[in-house]
């Protein structure tokens, strides 16, 4: 027999986990709106207006249901938040489509919108967070980090949701890109594989306070960058070369590089 103790606890576990949908629900949900925002070969394509909205009207009773399970945990009407999500769709997919073009003019690799949407990891992450950032800002609890993490899983890019990310966003490679909570991030910004932008600090104090750097428009930081603290502004149009650690802010048009010291010992 086990404890009675133990058994008591995971009960009450079970019960509080009762009182959300569980993940799989989450991530099958939002990978469908996936596939309607941008339809693979494979799945359906909707012949006419009539079609799409039908789908659409669907997804907004399959959301209300997945709300409706936490009504708890929430601030509004399950209907109502569903129904406002879906009025969100418009300007999420208006803005996934700068991030297509950031991708597609940015990486010279890039043949073609369709391929940037299919097989770059970026823009998976990317997508995902935005989702995501739409149901953090309208105060739903644990959906908007089950849907980051699950692109994190997939990507390795782990975007907070709470992060504020301008249009024409991209990510080249991506693999071990951290954006933190409370990130703000301008317009055509360019990211690279590695980079950090972070808190100088992890004690729960810091909870409510800005704890990540602020990014200005069309800032490039290329791979392995770390870029610290909720007083930390990159200025727009600036460069940030590899490997660089940056705790302070930094002026507009400024170009900061590491220098490595390389010696040969024969």
């Amino acid at each position: 027999m086990l404890p009675k103790d133990f058994l008591e606890a995971l009960s009450q576990k079970h019960t509080k986990s009762n009182t959300f949908p569980s993940t799989s629900a989450v991530k099958e949900l939002f990978t469908d709106i996936m596939l309607t925002l941008f339809p693979e070969q494979t799945q359906r394509h909707y012949g006419c207006l009539d079609e799409l909205q039908e789908a659409f009207d669907q997804i907004e009773l399959r959301l209300t249901r997945l709300l409706r399970s936490m009504q708890k945990h929430l601030d509004e009407d399950a209907r109502i938040l569903a129904s406002n999500y879906i009025q969100n769709l418009p300007e999420i997919y208006r803005v996934l489509l700068t991030d297509i073009q950031a991708t597609l003019l940015g990486d010279p690799a890039a043949q073609s919108e369709y391929e940037v949407i299919r097989a770059y990891p970026g823009f998976y992450a990317i997508a995902f967070y935005r989702l995501a950032h739409a149901l953090y800002e309208m105060n739903v609890p644990m959906l908007p980090r089950i849907l980051t993490e699950y692109a994190h899983s997939k990507t390795g890019i782990d975007i907070h949701p709470g992060a504020d990310i301008d249009e024409y966003f991209m990510i080249d490679h991506g693999t071990g890109v951290v954006v933190g909570e409370t990130t703000t991030i301008g317009k055509h910004v360019k990211l690279y594989q590695g980079v950090t932008l972070g808190a100088l600090s992890v004690s729960k104090e810091m909870a409510s306070l800005k704890r990540h750097p602020t990014i200005e428009d069309h800032v490039v930081i290329y791979s392995g960058a770390t870029i610290l603290g909720g007083e930390t502004v990159v200025g727009a149009h600036s460069i940030i070369g590899g490997n660089v650690w940056l705790t302070r802010s930094v002026p507009p048009q400024t170009k900061i590089y590491h220098q490595e010291q390389v010696k040969i010992l024969n």
